[in-house]
């Protein structure tokens, strides 16, 4: 089943619904910082939502950065979005693993921690960057995320998301959604759809079981007036360049850049989002110092 989002309403727009499969958005960035199980299955959960978030967004310039850290040994993930869909993202310890929980899945629990925050950074064009916080709630993301919107937002959310990790370290299915209830609603229509979630299976079974999103979407929202509104193709995409990296390496000073310079040996800088390397010999070294 090939990636895909949708944006949607159901009950006479009373619920706003963005929902995707990320399955090959997943594998790439999970094979890209060569991730064990657990580490692959907390950053595909935070580049699910993350590529969902980043579709809720009003103008294609607008950006979203999301970042979770609760002490665990997964070091923390980042995860940047545009309103295309695409994303980015990196987790600071891409071999934290641990074993399976008490229910017998991958503990991404245990590696994120519950000592920490969920952050997410709007930066919509403004003088400055919309920044909300809250305290992990569950350490799930999902659970932490609905937090997030319930408390800081304002708005009644359900956010789901997986991620089901194959033994070869390849990902079988990944997606999410994002519900929420919006102003005004009927409380019969929130207490229905809660039912409904709490019933259905898990997103990354339905998507094995060769579902596609919009027939997710039919079997959740059956008799609810579900009605699509636009689809997109969710992507992991980084934007580094080798002139983005040269300017990181201009703004190191010139005194620093002139040691790098005298010990004549070949600098790698690695990109954290896509580990993309870039190499800079005693001759690129030299071209920038005359620039500085």
């Amino acid at each position: 089943m090939q990636d895909k989002l949708v944006i949607a309403t159901a009950k006479n727009n009373e619920v706003r619904i963005i929902a995707a499969i990320t399955t090959e958005l997943v594998n790439e960035g999970v094979q890209r910082h060569k991730c064990a199980a657990t580490a692959s299955a907390a950053l595909g959960r935070m580049l699910t939502v993350g590529t969902i978030m980043g579709a809720m967004l009003k103008n294609k310039s607008d950006s979203l950065t999301l970042k979770i850290n609760g002490g665990g040994i997964a070091k923390g993930i980042v995860v940047t979005a545009h309103s295309d869909a695409s994303v980015k993202g990196y987790i600071g310890n891409p071999n934290a693993d641990l074993p399976e929980n008490s229910r017998g899945k991958l503990d991404v629990s245990g590696i994120i921690g519950k000592d920490g925050s969920l952050t997410v950074i709007k930066d919509m064009g403004l003088k400055e960057p919309y920044i909300g916080q809250v305290p992990i709630y569950t350490g799930e993301i999902g659970d932490d995320l609905a937090y997030y919107f319930t408390t800081s937002e304002q708005l009644p959310s359900a956010v789901g998301t997986g991620v089901l990790v194959e033994k070869d370290l390849t990902i079988k299915a990944a997606g999410g959604f994002i519900i929420q209830m919006l102003p005004g609603h009927n409380e019969l229509t929130a207490d229905l759809v809660t039912y409904r979630l709490e019933e259905i299976p898990s997103i990354t079974k339905l998507i094995s079981d060769g579902m596609s999103i919009e027939e997710i979407l039919d079997f959740i929202f059956e008799d609810m007036d579900l009605k699509i509104l636009g689809e997109m193709k969710p992507e992991y995409k980084c934007d580094c360049s080798r002139e983005k990296v040269e300017k990181a390496l201009l703004s190191i000073g010139k005194k620093d850049l002139l040691e790098i310079y005298n010990d004549g040996k070949t600098e790698e800088l690695k990109c954290n989002f896509c580990n993309d390397t870039y190499e800079f010999n005693h001759e690129d070294i030299g071209k920038l110092l005359e620039e500085k």
